[in-house]
């Protein structure tokens, strides 16, 4: 991933959001994954690699009060917080690289829908594991959504890992223990199909 600089996701961001592969106008299966964890509404929530994605809004919708956006596009920080208005106000925004961040506090939900999968150095991958153990409450869940091994090996002209949920769970174990999986076959903006896979981990109390 020492490709994926914050110039080059800005320069991806400068199109329009719904027109990229990765584009959705509803996160459906990341509020029903959130959904079936009963998370309280009060939970402090991070999405790791927001981007322009509608989430942080929904969850707003909810009624969740305690909502983190980490992207390493400030172009993309900026479109999400236009589209939320007045709402943005509500919402903490970070601009960092995932790879060297440093939480400054704890999350009882960790979201991650296809960041992870463009770390494929094992450098790069270890210091997202270390990142999320920092981040991480105890007793905290984690969502998170990759390529499955049947999907595209690049995204967004970069190469990226493919996974199943055995494979995830092995990288993240033992501190985090897998509890439900789900495969999604996903249709792009341009009409092809990427099959995701969708884990969700939990930490000890």
């Amino acid at each position: 991933m020492r490709e994926t600089s914050r110039e080059h996701w800005d320069s991806a961001y400068q199109r329009d959001p719904s027109g990229l592969s990765w584009y959705e106008a509803e996160p459906t299966t990341s509020l029903e994954l959130i959904h079936e964890l009963e998370i309280d509404r009060s939970a402090g929530v991070v999405d790791v690699g927001g981007g322009t994605s509608p989430l942080a809004g929904r969850l707003l919708d909810r009624g969740f009060n305690d909502v983190t956006v980490l992207d390493i596009s400030t172009v993309a920080l900026a479109t999400a917080q236009t589209d939320l208005g007045a709402r943005a106000d509500r919402v903490d925004w970070i601009a960092h690289d995932i790879r060297s961040w440093r939480p400054e506090r704890r999350f009882d939900l960790w979201h991650d829908r296809a960041v992870f999968h463009f770390l494929v150095d094992l450098d790069d991958r270890q210091r997202y594991v270390q990142t999320l153990r920092q981040g991480l409450a105890p007793g905290g869940a984690v969502i998170l959504a990759t390529f499955a091994p049947d999907g595209p090996d690049h995204c967004s002209g970069l190469p990226v890992a493919r996974y199943d949920a055995q494979g995830i769970a092995a990288i993240f174990a033992p501190e985090l223990r897998l509890v439900c999986e789900r495969r999604e076959e996903r249709a792009t903006a341009g009409g092809t199909s990427q099959p995701l896979t969708w884990t969700v981990l939990h930490s000890s109390p």
